[in-house]
């Protein structure tokens, strides 16, 4: 990976003045060679990997950065769905929109989309569930409150969404 583009990587700060009545759109990113498999386009691993570049772009966007962690606070997955539709090759554009699914005091359950940058095709889904942690203790505890205002704004505002239809899927041989 390019360590450069990732340390130099510019986020969005949650604004007052942001729209929050449509999927946040907090991440872009390019498809680099070291996440092109023996198939010539992106391999499964680095769906999830790009997708946690998305995450971590929601987390700087609601307040947590190195100094919340460093108190010993962050979320972590502890359910990931992902849904592959098209391939992406080296260099290709990615775009991401992030909606919120669903919040409460301890958890948060999030939905990416991953587009082609340039086509906007939907390339792949993820749906995540997260728990918000206290490092020391290793175990759940409740968001912090500045943060968790954010996450009440963003969420009022994406209940009213309708819901991916990806949501939820199960997966079966029928």
């Amino acid at each position: 990976m390019d360590n450069e583009v990732y340390l130099t990587r510019e986020y969005q700060y949650y604004s007052q003045d942001d729209n929050l009545d449509k999927p946040l759109a907090l991440y872009n990113a390019k498809v680099h060679s070291d996440w092109i498999d023996y198939n010539g386009h992106m391999s499964e691993s680095f769906y999830l990997y790009a997708f946690g570049d998305a995450s971590d772009a929601l987390f700087q966007y609601i307040g947590i950065d190195n100094d919340y962690r460093l108190a010993g606070q962050s979320f972590y997955t502890v359910e990931t769905h992902i849904n592959y539709y098209l391939e992406a090759s080296h260099g290709e554009p990615l775009k991401f929109s992030t909606q919120i699914l669903g919040l409460d005091s301890k958890k948060l359950h999030i939905f990416h989309q991953m587009l082609h940058g340039n086509s906007g095709e939907l390339l792949a889904t993820t749906e995540q569930m997260l728990v918000h942690v206290d490092m020391k203790k290793a175990r759940a505890n409740e968001i912090d409150e500045s943060v968790f205002k954010i996450l009440q704004k963003i969420w009022s505002c994406h209940k009213k969404l309708p819901l991916p239809k990806q949501k939820g899927r199960v997966m079966q041989i029928k």
